[in-house]
């Protein structure tokens, strides 16, 4: 039997705890379902949700926005009419590899583990990635086609939170304690994975005007498929009650607060799961210029924004008390405008050099919480440099440097983009006339951020924040004309 003292002290505290464990709930979930839906396009080069590297070329050379060969039907297709007439395929698988690490500072977090710092990771890893490439050229026309992951492209699992998941949490025993009931501990099982997938299939023609210039227009339909599942349990504290609790040990939070008759707290802290799957579609036209003349290329290509909500889908009411997750909630998922320019020159008979330029209009994209307002624009610098050994044999290697134009309010746990560059080097194998081998690894270096005073929920915001990630990518793929 709870005193009478006692349960009046906790009740006219009751607003302010209220507050505190809507915080520590509600808005944690959120965080961790954020980082999940906004983060997985960085599994790829490319913008904020976007994927440029389609094919084993790009991987092995990495600037391939001049290119001429069948990998152009996606990175430069007006200027696939300079293959010779007939089909060209290429299939492409790529395995990539990402850790997302934020290390944050955090006085209440010594009351889980004994140190203020604390270091959240997360894993993502995609080791099927397919894409195909394909062209028929008759005389100046060139009828092409591109299927691939045009965006997301991976599974990421996050098994102890996030620093504003852990904020919430960590100021409980504080908050306890001020209450007349002396708390050093809390804990809580935690788990979230998801996977996001941008599915695009484009198609479109490309027409020789003259032996200098030629030009192509097309579209590509993007089927979007995201899918969460989760949960937040077993929230336990250990405040000393001189009845309920007189040890001091870990006890479930839940029973605690129902036991002193604050059920809404009670339910506040109760476990909750996410079984969630959303999906949409939308198509963006795409337009391309080509310029040739005695070994120097450039190519041009200019995609529209794709304008796209996607759906959530709720498996037995699984939503975690969250709004995105109702049945038939629409989140807005555009996919930026991209601009890119390349240019390639034949230095001797069997040395080229390309550079690349990438543009994305991310602030013109709508997204979830209006992220689009501090999302700025991401420019791309590319480079790269292809050597023939011999009719069967090539080398070659290139880099990436990108730059996002994403403000500090950007910059939080459950979404944040790095500056970097990227090395790709690899080669190929002429297996015979019509048939080459392709294979390449591309590894990315990440610019670590730091932000003082780190990020949160509300007025919980931790000390210090610094982001960091890694990022590495196998492809190996396949050539063949007929």
């Amino acid at each position: 039997m709870v005193s009478f003292e006692t349960n009046r002290f906790i009740i006219s505290l009751y607003p302010y705890l209220t507050n505190l464990l809507d915080i520590t709930m509600n808005k944690r979930t959120a965080a961790i379902v954020a980082i999940l839906t906004l983060g997985y396009s960085s599994l790829f080069a490319g913008g904020i949700l976007t994927n440029t590297n389609q094919s084993a070329h790009f991987i092995r050379m990495v600037a391939r926005d001049a290119s001429t060969q069948i990998d152009a039907a996606y990175t430069n297709p007006a200027g696939l009419v300079k293959l010779e007439d007939g089909f060209h395929f290429s299939f492409t698988n790529q395995s990539a590899f990402q850790t997302r690490t934020i290390t944050s500072t955090f006085a209440p977090f010594a009351f889980n583990g004994g140190n203020a710092t604390k270091e959240f990771k997360g894993t993502a890893s995609a080791p099927i990635i397919p894409s195909l490439q394909a062209a028929y050229k008759k005389g100046r026309w060139v009828l092409s086609g591109n299927i691939a992951v045009s965006g997301g492209g991976g599974k990421a699992t996050f098994n102890d939170g996030l620093p504003s998941f852990e904020a919430g949490l960590a100021v409980l025993p504080g908050a306890l304690t001020g209450m007349q009931l002396p708390t050093t501990q809390y804990s809580v099982d935690a788990y979230m994975t998801g996977s996001s997938f941008i599915y695009g299939a484009q198609m479109g023609g490309s027409y020789a005007i003259n032996d200098m210039f030629s030009a192509y227009a097309g579209f590509r339909l993007n089927i979007v498929n995201n899918g969460y599942e989760g949960y937040l349990k077993n929230i336990k504290i250990n405040p000393t009650h001189p009845i309920l609790n007189p040890t001091g040990a870990m006890i479930s939070a839940k029973d605690f607060f129902t036991a002193i008759g604050q059920t809404q707290l009670a339910e506040s802290v109760a476990d909750r799961e996410i079984d969630n799957k959303q999906s949409g579609w939308g198509v963006n036209p795409i337009l391309g210029l080509n310029f040739n003349h005695k070994g120097l290329n450039i190519g041009v290509k200019y995609e529209f924004k794709t304008s796209l909500d996607v759906e959530s889908k709720t498996v037995d009411g699984k939503d975690g008390g969250l709004a995105q997750f109702k049945d038939g909630v629409n989140t807005p998922h555009d996919i930026p405008a991209l601009l890119t320019v390349g240019a390639s020159y034949q230095i001797l008979p069997n040395l080229t050099a390309s550079v690349g330029y990438h543009h994305f209009f991310d602030s013109d994209a709508k997204m979830a919480d209006d992220k689009q307002k501090d999302a700025g624009s991401t420019n791309e610098y590319l480079f790269g440099a292809e050597y023939h050994i011999n009719r069967m044999f090539l080398i070659s290697a290139g880099g990436q440097i990108t730059r996002y134009g994403v403000t500090d309010n950007y910059q939080k746990d459950l979404s944040f983009s790095l500056n970097s560059y990227s090395i790709g080097l690899g080669g190929a194998v002429n297996v015979s006339p019509t048939v080459r081998i392709n294979a390449g690894y591309f590894w990315t270096t990440y610019s670590d951020y730091t932000k003082e005073p780190g990020g949160g929920i509300g007025t919980l915001i931790t000390s210090k924040d610094v982001f960091s990630r890694t990022n590495k990518v196998f492809a190996a793929g396949v050539d063949f004309s007929f």
